[in-house]
């Protein structure tokens, strides 16, 4: 007996594929796919592979509704997998039209086992042709969202086949059912990005308006009586203080009475007082001579003289030391500078916004600051008002930080309505600084696109400062430090501290960055700082910041 006669005479049901492991390999690979990308286009062309090489379902295609679903041409291919770019240019019918037009329009499977016996075939797609001769059918099913058919996935089999047609029609729906999971999927992922940008059209609208031109974001009553002391001053040349806790945007309202002043063409520049140190404060104001002290290789212009015809901003002036003070005192009284090591003073046009959130006044009292100098500065005062004082201004700011945060972070996370009005519930001890590093926080560590007030509550709760311990002693890490005041703000205790910048040495940087995987935001937070105090630390010790 040949070994061909030995195989003629093998069951024909032996050499028959495992259909129910190809099934299954078939599904389990289209998972994984959905498991890697959520782009239907990516998983659905897979999808349609893997029905033509496991189970010999060719030519599948997805046929989805164009537009509202009327017209001549209400439906056209999307994805499809054994069709040239023709064939699928020509897969496009009308509601009704066709074997696949009625399934998209009755919602009805159909089951054609004889293409060339249904009148209703079209052969649109692909001519007769380009079929194999023997007798094809052809297998369309409805793909539904919301109990509404949106759309069709069909396919071509040869009929005569050791395979069952029910076997074939039961994978199908399983399959035309995940199709629409994706598309639905898909359609919400579209929803809440349109959402999104609907609302950051309402946010460019609001940052239009006459409250926010300077980037000043908000309309209640107290930031808006702030601005309108800011704009009544605004063609002054007196000082001004700006006064209220940390976290409350001097900087923004420094920059803006420059930009609503007759200066606004001329420099601003912006000093921190307290990143200065004491023995630099003096050359960094007021610059230096060459020879003026060693290491002085050359003269260096100071922050005064670069600000001349414009504004100079000076932050947290209340850590300026005492010993300087009186020539910060005499350049206000008489409009001149001395360069550190000069011999011949220098008029200067500038004038001064200073801000601080001590109370000067105790300061004077302890001797910590001069009284003359106090008053100089006390000129016009204006208080900044707090976020609990501004409640109606949450959710436009929080709106905007969400916009700027995942903008950086390549995110698209959104917070639902109960989410935001918990947000505009909390107290927010560390003002629109806390609130910045709440909603930061939030994209970076959301699980989930939209974000619930569960998740809010417990990301308040993480970063308030009982669980931070912030208000007991300094952070993890941290050298000794300077006293603190005798009689603190009263919300002291509820505002993270901010600590010199030698407060942490370079090893804690470094062993912060390397547990949480180069995040800054997270190392920061870890240490008790903010990003943009851990950047600055980072910075002074030469070590790369970014």
């Amino acid at each position: 007996m040949t070994a061909r006669t030995a195989m003629a005479r093998v069951d024909p049901a032996i050499l028959a594929p495992d259909w129910r492991a190809q099934e299954l390999l078939l599904l389990s690979q289209v998972m994984r796919g959905v498991g890697q990308s959520l782009a239907p286009a990516v998983v659905l062309r897979e999808m349609l592979h893997l029905m033509s090489e496991l189970l010999g379902l060719n030519r599948g295609r997805i046929v989805l509704a164009d537009g509202d679903g009327s017209g001549p041409a209400a439906s056209s291919i999307h994805h499809a997998y054994g069709l040239t770019k023709t064939e699928t240019a020509r897969g496009r019918y009308g509601l009704g039209e066709g074997v696949t037009g009625r399934v998209l329009g009755t919602g009805q499977p159909a089951i054609v086992q004889d293409v060339d016996a249904e009148p209703a075939f079209l052969f649109r797609a692909v001519p007769r042709s380009r079929l194999p001769p023997e007798t094809v059918a052809f297998i369309a099913l409805p793909i539904e969202v919301d109990r509404r058919t949106i759309g069709v996935l069909a396919c071509h089999r040869i009929r005569m086949r050791n395979r069952q047609l029910g076997d074939d029609v039961a994978i199908l729906r399983i399959l035309a059912t995940l199709a629409g999971q994706m598309l639905q999927l898909q359609r919400l992922v579209a929803a809440t990005t349109r959402g999104l940008q609907e609302r950051n059209a309402q946010l460019t609208s609001a940052l239009q308006s006459a409250a926010a031109r300077y980037g000043i974001i908000g309309t209640a009553p107290p930031l808006l009586r702030a601005l309108g002391e800011l704009e009544q001053v605004s063609s002054a040349t007196a000082s001004v203080l700006l006064l209220g806790e940390s976290g409350t945007g001097k900087e923004l309202f420094a920059r803006a009475l420059h930009l609503s002043s007759p200066r606004r063409d001329a420099p601003f520049i912006k000093v921190n007082c307290a990143a200065i140190p004491e023995a630099l404060f003096e050359s960094e104001l007021f610059g230096h001579e060459r020879g003026a002290f060693t290491g002085a290789h050359g003269e260096r212009a100071g922050w005064f003289e670069l600000a001349d015809g414009g504004t100079i901003f000076l932050d947290e002036i209340g850590e300026m030391p005492l010993a300087l003070q009186g020539k910060m005192l005499r350049t206000l009284q008489e409009g001149t500078i001395l360069r550190l090591g000069g011999k011949r003073e220098k008029k200067i046009d500038v004038r001064l916004v200073a801000a601080t959130h001590r109370d000067l006044e105790l300061e004077v009292k302890r001797g910590q600051f001069r009284r003359d100098l106090y008053y100089r500065l006390y000129v016009i005062p204006i208080r900044l008002p707090s976020l609990r004082e501004r409640p109606e201004d949450i959710p436009l700011l929080t709106l905007h930080f969400l916009n700027r945060a995942n903008q950086a972070h390549q995110r698209n996370v959104n917070l639902t309505p109960e989410a935001l009005a918990r947000l505009a519930r909390h107290p927010w001890p560390g003002n629109i600084r806390e609130l910045t590093n709440v909603i930061e926080r939030m994209v970076l560590l959301a699980d989930a696109p939209l974000v619930q007030e569960a998740t809010v509550q417990r990301m308040l709760q993480d970063g308030s400062p009982e669980q931070l311990d912030i208000s007991t002693g300094p952070p993890p890490h941290a050298v000794a430090l300077a006293p603190a005041p005798a009689e603190p703000n009263n919300s002291a205790g509820a505002v993270r501290d901010y600590w010199p910048a030698t407060s942490h040495p370079e090893q804690a940087l470094l062993d912060a960055l390397a547990r949480h995987k180069g995040n800054q935001s997270r190392a920061a937070q870890s240490l008790g700082m903010t990003p943009r105090q851990f950047g600055y630390r980072l910075r002074k010790l030469g070590l790369p910041s970014a």
